[in-house]
């Protein structure tokens, strides 16, 4: 993600930014070549067959190949050869996770509920909100947030400046509906798969849909509360 603009940065002290991060809502994976499938068995493969609805078996056939390669390409998964593993597991799993939460994401209340309006954050996973007290506003949505090495901040933070066409002076990349909350870190669009690794380089990246109702929710001053770790960091 990045800085808020080189002038604005030295006045707040920020140094770093971001980019590139329930109905589980679909972005635009990048582009990639699809190489010749696998016919290898993964140390995954019966729960990948069961979780893309395949004939469960451990065995790796053309067809699972195909299919696990399709949702590899969709998800920006690379190497995208249709091999049942560690990597594309873990995305699976996140979105059983993320799917089995429902409309209760603060169910644990680790997110708290004495702000009023706050747009929760949960790094262990990938999911925000907006809530009122104890009442669901919106969401929960899926999340693309910091990979290893840029960690998206935890802790209470404040909505502090907002840029509804943002550039990136350091990573030169548009970030749609920016609401910045902790130094270089905001919430906002991006174009690739919310279940794209490995994250971003610190914001909470959001399809265009839900930044864009975040930005109609939120404004300067509101809460931000960022829990949890982020799978591989």
């Amino acid at each position: 993600m990045g800085d808020i603009r080189r002038r604005r940065a030295v006045a707040l002290g920020i140094t770093g930014g971001l980019v590139a991060p329930l109905a589980l809502t679909l972005g635009a994976a990048p582009a990639q070549a699809a190489p010749s499938c696998t016919t290898q068995t993964g140390p995954y493969q019966k729960q990948v067959e069961k979780f893309l609805g395949r004939p469960v078996d451990g065995k790796q056939s053309a067809a699972d190949c195909k299919a696990i390669q399709a949702f590899q390409t969709k998800h920006g998964i690379s190497p995208n050869a249709g091999y049942a593993g560690p990597v594309t597991w873990g995305v699976m799993d996140l979105m059983n996770k993320q799917k089995a939460v429902g409309n209760k994401p603060n169910k644990d209340g680790k997110c708290p509920v004495n702000k009023g309006r706050i747009a929760c954050v949960n790094l262990t996973l990938q999911l925000s909100w907006i809530q009122d007290g104890d009442k669901l506003v919106y969401g929960p949505v899926p999340v693309r947030t910091g990979r290893n090495g840029y960690e998206t901040r935890t802790g209470l933070k404040k909505i502090y400046w907002r840029n509804i066409d943002h550039v990136s002076s350091i990573y030169n990349v548009p970030m749609p509906y920016a609401q910045f909350f902790d130094g270089g870190q905001a919430f906002h669009s991006v174009g690739v798969s919310m279940w794209n690794p490995p994250g971003s380089h610190g914001c909470v990246n959001m399809t265009k849909t839900n930044a864009k109702k975040y930005w109609s929710l939120l404004k300067n001053g509101d809460d931000v509360y960022v829990y949890g770790r982020k799978p591989g960091t």
